[in-house]
């Protein structure tokens, strides 16, 4: 129940419907007692500044989640980013202060490797593809070279992002082993689908199908695609006796994450 003492949380992007952000928010709110609520904003891309313009005045409004398109778009225009998020001039998350400045962060890399944790899985010394460059695949190849991944693959179909990525990591993680551009997944550990190639209906492979025959049973598939739960990637992987992870396994592992900066749940949930 929202009353007029309830503080909100919103998430931002548009389309809006496949986010999980609400539904996880809202049932830890509630079970925890919490006068709290998220709501979900499906902005036009024109009404941005706008948007930012009233969560400065927004006093019950904490801050908000950013998903898809606006991730990088948002993050020129807040008033202080983290080093993270300066790095990748990239948002998942804004928090407003009380003197209604604007600050940003990007957890989708550490709700990403929370996920792949609790699987058991330790990126140090390993090798990973992630398959896109844009805001949630560029802070989940952030991450893992935070990690300590002993090589990394990138690939997207846009060679200016993929080369501009390939670039930030490379000067700040000179140790790193980085290609752009990949042959076959064998030897991989670590699959990540970082795109959005495969939601819906659609039925698509973020890759070719036939290279999915060189994954091995060890190697973890992951998706940051929400809806379908199991995606067509992840089918295959599971058929081919793959451990995986599904991206509402992601967006609810950085749930402690997200609500710790802004201010409405401690990191550990």
């Amino acid at each position: 129940m929202i009353r007029g003492s309830t503080e909100l949380v919103a998430i931002v992007g548009s389309p809006i419907a496949q986010v999980k952000s609400p539904e996880n928010f809202n049932t830890w709110f509630a079970a925890n007692g919490r006068d709290l609520a998220m709501i979900a904003i499906d902005l036009r891309d024109n009404a941005l500044d706008a948007f930012l313009a009233s969560l400065r005045g927004w006093r019950n409004l904490r801050g908000c989640v950013v998903t898809v398109p606006y991730k990088q778009s948002l993050a020129g225009r807040l008033d202080g980013l983290s080093a993270r998020a300066a790095a990748l001039r990239s948002v998942n998350v804004i928090r407003r202060d009380a003197d209604g400045r604007l600050l940003g962060d990007n957890v989708d890399g550490e709700g990403f490797l929370n996920a792949a944790r609790a699987q058991g899985f330790d990126a140090r010394g390993k090798r990973a593809l992630v398959l896109g460059a844009g805001g949630v695949g560029s802070a989940i190849a952030y991450a893992l070279a935070e990690a300590g991944v002993s090589r990394l693959l990138l690939a997207d179909p846009g060679a200016e992002r993929l080369s501009a990525l390939a670039e930030l990591l490379g000067k700040a993680f000179p140790a790193l082993t980085i290609d752009t551009g990949y042959a076959s997944l064998e030897g991989l550990d670590l699959l990540v689908n970082a795109s959005p190639v495969g939601m819906g209906d659609s039925g698509e492979l973020p890759l070719p199908a036939a290279l999915l025959d060189g994954l091995r049973p060890a190697t973890l598939v992951a998706d940051v695609v929400t809806a379908p739960e199991i995606t067509p990637l992840l089918a295959a992987a599971r058929a081919r006796g793959c451990a995986i992870q599904s991206g509402a396994q992601m967006a609810r592992a950085q749930l402690g994450n997200l609500g710790a900066f802004m201010g409405v749940t401690p990191l550990e949930i």
